[in-house]
């Protein structure tokens, strides 16, 4: 059975909402998926929000649980953490390299356009280059730090944005565009 971690800020409104999603999906599908969720600044035990609720009640889902701060047994845990923004998959990786494997945005790991996912690789092959010439006390060179703003600057958001204290409205399009992603995940996982 696979394991996925959904992961935001607070573990209150995106994370959680995409965890009891991708539940109901998967079940109606017949797939068997174990999911959790975690925040990379929260405590445990906060409530997920009213309007996240709200959200998934209108889309006949119940979620009961609180919020859980993200920490080491959950990265071990899991085949796959998908994160809501590029921030919470920079803050997860910084605390957790070892994660960069199984570790994307959301967004980024449902998005199937070959010449994104062409830039995805090599900004990702640029970034690893990087991280061993800074661990090793060397500077990244000009042509390569030159390509690297250039991908970064060709690269889609894969960011779902935060409807934190926002109106139901705000909500529930975030909940849509998480719907829509976890789609296009479950047919990934089917394949």
């Amino acid at each position: 059975m696979k394991r996925i971690l959904f992961v935001c800020t607070g573990n209150t409104c995106r994370s959680p909402m995409a965890e009891a999603l991708l539940r109901t999906l998967a079940e109606e599908r017949g797939l068997q998926l174990d999911i959790r969720s975690a925040g990379v600044s929260t405590i445990d035990g906060l409530p997920v929000s009213k309007n996240a609720q709200e959200a998934l009640s209108r889309r006949g889902i119940q979620h009961k649980g609180a919020s859980k701060a993200l920490e080491t047994g959950s990265i071990a845990w899991s085949d796959l953490i998908l994160t809501m923004t590029g921030s919470h998959k920079r803050q997860l990786l910084q605390r957790f390299p070892s994660a960069v494997d199984k570790t994307y945005t959301l967004l980024e790991f449902v998005n199937t356009d070959p010449e994104v996912l062409e830039r995805i690789a090599e900004l990702e092959g640029i970034l690893s280059e990087w991280h061993m010439n800074q661990a090793l006390g060397q500077p990244l060179s000009e042509a390569k730090r030159a390509r690297l703003l250039e991908l970064e600057r060709q690269m889609p958001s894969f960011d779902i944005e935060d409807p934190f204290g926002g109106p139901l409205g705000v909500y529930e399009q975030s909940a849509a565009q998480i719907q829509e992603a976890l789609k296009r995940l479950l047919d990934r996982l089917q394949q």
